[in-house]
């Protein structure tokens, strides 16, 4: 079995999930030192680390990190809602083993935003995708999806709310099956 490190970068909802799910977590890191999550996995027996990039550089700060989850013994890492990109060294250094959930249907509407472009697309259905990072922003292989509908009353704020149950549901069940093979 992998061991999974987790990358946040607030209060870590996603991450929450997964390890209620019984995902065997090494690590959860965060480039904020004062992201909610990190107390949360804390008060769980979870090893933390933090620290944030600001004035030492993406490169020194990715390697910080990669120190910090090679030295936990992880394997796999999982981003839940980590809200940084990834430069192209780290994501070759972690190739096929970096997994992320993004809040849309891929491959539409990488990026942010993804709920307000949903709607003003008039789109019927929006949802989630676990996917296999690469150096090109949400564009690695799906490995799992969720849809919910898209109501005619939505704002971003309540389709939020709806993806982000369904997220719950999907990350840690692809997350599984992931790490087990």
């Amino acid at each position: 079995m992998k061991t999974v490190g987790i990358l946040i970068s607030g209060r870590g909802s996603n991450m929450m999930a997964l390890v209620e799910a019984g995902i065997p977590v090494a690590l959860v890191a965060s480039d904020r030192p004062d992201a909610p999550g990190l107390a949360w996995a804390r008060d769980r027996g979870i090893a933390t680390f933090a620290l944030s990039p600001k004035g030492i550089g993406k490169a020194a700060y990715e390697a910080e990190v990669d120190a910090a989850l090679r030295a936990a013994g992880c394997t796999v890492i999982a981003l839940a809602g980590y809200m940084r990109l990834l430069s192209d060294d780290f994501v070759a250094r972690w190739r096929d083993q970096i997994v992320n959930i993004h809040p849309s249907l891929l491959p539409l509407y990488k990026g942010l935003d993804t709920h307000a472009r949903a709607i003003h697309a008039g789109d019927r259905v929006a949802g989630c995708s676990v996917h296999v990072v690469t150096e090109e922003l949400d564009a690695g292989a799906l490995l799992g999806q969720a849809e919910v509908p898209v109501l005619p009353d939505d704002t971003p704020d309540t389709l939020a709310a709806r993806v982000l149950a369904a997220e719950h549901r999907l990350y840690p069940r692809i997350l599984k099956e992931f790490v087990s093979r």
